[in-house]
C-alpha cells in the first residue's frame, strides 16, 4: 500500500526517477520543466528540504511498496492560514483515484500539521484530470489565474476552506 511521507534528503533518487520517467506525460498538461531542471536537481532539492526546514513549505511523495515514487504533493507559500497545493503523479498510476485521495489526505494534513486554513491550486484549462481531481477533493473554482502563474497557459484558480471534519 502507497504511503505519504514528508520528503528527506534519501528521496532524491527517486524523485529524479519519477520526474525523468513522467517527463513526457507531465509536459502533456503542464510546462515542461526544462533540462537545467534535471541538470541542477540535486541543488533545487536540497533548496526544498531548506524551505521546508525554514517552515514556509511542506513537501511530500507517495511511495511505493517497492520505494518508487508515485506522486509529489506540495504545500507552499505559507503566508497567514493560507498555503498553495500542487501536486503530480506518475502516468501509470492518473485515473485511478490516488491523486484525488491523497488531495484530500494532503488537506488533511494542512490542517493538523500545518496549522493552515485556506489551500489554494492553480490549473490550466486544457488540464481536465487536475480539474476533477481538485473538484472531487472539495475545491471550487475562485477566478481565472493569469498565464503567467501556470507556466503561461491560461487557467483557473480553486479554493478550499479547511474544517477538520470527524
Amino acid at each position: 500500500m502507497p504511503e505519504l511521507k514528508r520528503l528527506h534528503a534519501g528521496h532524491a533518487p527517486a524523485v529524479l526517477a519519477f520526474e525523468l520517467a513522467n517527463r513526457a506525460y507531465f509536459a502533456a498538461s503542464v510546462s515542461d520543466r526544462g533540462d537545467a531542471y534535471f541538470e541542477r536537481f540535486a541543488d533545487r532539492h536540497s533548496a526544498l528540504l531548506a524551505e521546508q526546514e525554514a517552515g514556509i513549505s511542506a513537501f511530500y511523495v507517495l511511495v511505493a511498496e517497492d520505494g518508487s515514487v508515485l506522486g509529489r504533493f506540495n504545500l507552499y507559500d505559507f503566508e497567514d492560514g493560507t498555503a498553495e497545493l500542487g501536486y503530480r503523479v506518475a502516468q501509470h498510476v492518473a485515473g485511478r483515484g490516488v491523486a484525488t485521495a491523497t488531495v484530500r489526505e494532503m488537506c488533511r494534513l494542512a490542517v493538523v500539521r500545518h496549522g493552515l486554513c485556506t489551500l489554494r491550486a492553480g490549473t490550466s484549462r486544457d488540464n481536465a484530470a487536475s480539474r476533477r481531481v481538485l473538484t472531487k477533493a472539495g475545491f471550487v473554482p475562485v477566478g481565472p489565474a493569469a498565464p503567467a502563474a501556470l507556466g503561461g497557459k491560461p487557467g483557473t484558480w480553486y479554493q478550499r476552506d479547511l474544517v477538520l471534519r470527524p
